[in-house]
């Protein structure tokens, strides 16, 4: 016979595994250096502000409480400033937020996605380009080109540069940490590195259209034999890139299938950007004119 839980405790089992099950391949279940030191600043910021929000929930509780009517609570019409209370409410709470706004002036500067990572190895470039719906993925060190997956070494650092084809994206790997937008005519930075092996989902975490919900890809960490495997392969796909082919690459497509492009055009990332830079100044010059 099947021995069934109180409602309570399997109400309460019930949510301890719905929130386990919510933080698997979140930024609190981080699997690299960048995304450890956004999830110790989370908590952090969080703990301190507990530190108020949890004294205040309980005074409120305890003066509805004790001032109730028929309580017996003192009465006095003329009281109207007290040291104590001046303290608790301002000092404890400036103390807070000077102690927050330290930490994020601190931590803005220590996780800037342009910084780039303290590691004796090389770092792996990674040009990002967003389309609609879906991600191209250029390794300019090793002409090859993917769609809707990424793959790097484990401990390498990885230097993303990133732009979009069409409208404003934004470029997020929750676990490994930092989202940063990709915008037409504009390249943004972001740098990573993986501490462990695994596949973690990656998206764009910016309404971008019809195809939005399924603009995802996989971000692969590897070891560097299995990187070097992996490189081999795409290099063996009959499928390339060029100037002509791009325009078939870049047109829309919804849940978008993984590709791989065994050549790419060189310096195709920065051709991308430049075609929208003279629009940018026609804007501008017609700005003046106005």
């Amino acid at each position: 016979m099947t021995k069934r839980l109180p409602p309570l405790s399997g109400a309460l089992a019930l949510g301890a595994l719905l929130t386990a099950g919510g933080c698997q391949n979140s930024i609190l279940d981080p699997k690299g250096a960048i995304g450890a030191a956004e999830k110790s600043l989370i908590l952090t910021s969080t703990y301190a502000m507990l530190v108020i929000v949890i004294p205040v929930i309980a005074l409120t509780l305890w003066f509805a409480w004790r001032y109730r009517e028929g309580s017996g609570a003192r009465y006095e019409p003329d009281w109207g400033h007290s040291v104590r209370i001046e303290i608790f409410c301002w000092g404890i709470p400036s103390i807070i937020i000077a102690f927050l706004g330290y930490l994020t002036w601190t931590s803005t500067h220590a996780l800037d996605p342009y910084r780039p990572l303290d590691s004796a190895k090389k770092p792996l470039v990674i040009e990002a380009v967003a389309l609609n719906w879906k991600w191209l993925f250029i390794y300019p060190e090793q002409g090859i080109a993917t769609i809707n997956e990424v793959a790097f070494p484990v401990g390498t650092p990885v230097d993303f540069r990133i732009t979009s084809d069409s409208v404003m994206n934004s470029f997020f790997i929750p676990q490994l940490g930092s989202q940063i937008y990709a915008m037409a005519g504009m390249r943004t930075q972001l740098h990573l590195i993986a501490g462990e092996a695994g596949t973690f989902p990656g998206l764009s975490a910016n309404y971008s259209g019809r195809g939005f919900s399924d603009m995802r890809f996989n971000a692969i960490a590897t070891s560097d034999a299995k990187f070097a495997d992996w490189v081999a392969a795409a290099r063996h796909s009959p499928a390339t890139i060029d100037t002509a082919d791009y325009s078939k690459v870049a047109a829309p497509e919804e849940k978008a299938p993984v590709q791989y492009f065994s050549a790419v055009e060189p310096n195709l990332f920065n051709e991308i950007i430049a075609k929208y830079m003279g629009k940018a100044e026609s804007f501008h010059s017609g700005l003046k004119e106005d």
